[in-house]
């Protein structure tokens, strides 16, 4: 029994594969933040909502890791291991990031001594330069042939996919108010430049290229007849338009609260106004 999904060439069937790592790994992530939660002594305003966040999180992690999926992307299908970055990267990792509370953060980096290097990387233009570095690093052909050839390191893809996800979303939506940007445009410009432009690179090649670039997924037992060049093209389509919902729903969010926190602060600068106070009374 193998403890993480990665290269077989076998047939693909539909008959289950027990893969205990991924479980293992799930519940690591589940267990501590339950029982921190437990042990904290009242519930903080919002607490119903970040704990469906962070379950909701760990459930797209599971999905993402284990069968089917998971064994599909590291043996079979290039657009199946491309769903499993756009699990990781665009869903879970954001989702852990939203239900977890400050205090539980501000504990955390703290016991393992990370929250300076956490304050380092959390910069805008650092997350996004080693996100960026990360995805186009990962979709090699070279990093995707040696990594997913066995469990160990199709194990450090999926952690390095999570780990890098969490590092670019955390300008945006960090538990903790020093990692986040202050400025909404920024965030905006942020969004839209580390995760919008450069996937757009290895997605063209992949949607555009004459021959398969994986040799993984190439000499893989087909599945369902997929062609390995049609599945590459299935995979940067995915890469390219995947991410759009959530990445232009994201700034839409943004550009509101934008609009809500001007309106808030020209009531503010209105009503401490003694000038136009007695304008408007006139």
């Amino acid at each position: 029994m193998r403890f993480w999904c990665s290269t077989l060439e076998d047939p693909w069937s539909w008959s289950f594969r027990a893969y205990p790592g991924v479980w293992l790994a799930t519940l690591l992530l589940v267990v501590p933040y339950l029982i921190s939660q437990f042990r904290k002594q009242g519930q903080e305003p919002g607490h119903k909502k970040k704990l469906t966040q962070f379950l909701l999180g760990s459930l797209a992690f599971w999905v993402a890791s284990d069968w089917p999926l998971g064994l599909l992307g590291a043996s079979y299908l290039a657009f199946a291991h491309m769903i499993q970055f756009m699990l990781y990267t665009l869903v879970a990792a954001p989702l852990l990031l939203l239900g977890t509370p400050e205090w539980m953060a501000t504990r955390a980096l703290r016991k393992i001594r990370l929250h300076r290097l956490s304050c380092t990387l959390s910069k805008p233009v650092t997350a996004g330069l080693i996100f960026n570095l990360m995805l186009v690093l990962t979709h090699s052909p070279w990093a995707v042939d040696t990594l997913r050839s066995n469990q160990f390191g199709s194990f450090a893809m999926d952690f390095l996919w999570l780990l890098c996800g969490l590092l670019v979303w955390l300008p945006i939506i960090s538990p903790l108010p020093e990692h986040r940007m202050r400025s909404y445009p920024g965030k905006i410009v942020y969004l839209f430049l580390a995760m919008g432009v450069v996937p757009a690179i290895p997605a063209g090649f992949m949607t555009f290229a004459s021959f398969p670039l994986y040799a993984i997924y190439e000499l893989a037992p087909r599945v369902h007849n997929i062609g390995a060049t049609t599945d590459q093209q299935l995979a940067g389509l995915i890469m390219k338009l995947g991410g759009i919902p959530i990445i232009w729903g994201s700034i839409v969010i943004i550009m509101m609260r934008w609009s809500e926190q001007s309106g808030k602060d020209e009531i503010n600068g209105d009503s401490c106004d003694p000038q136009l106070r007695v304008e408007s009374d006139q």
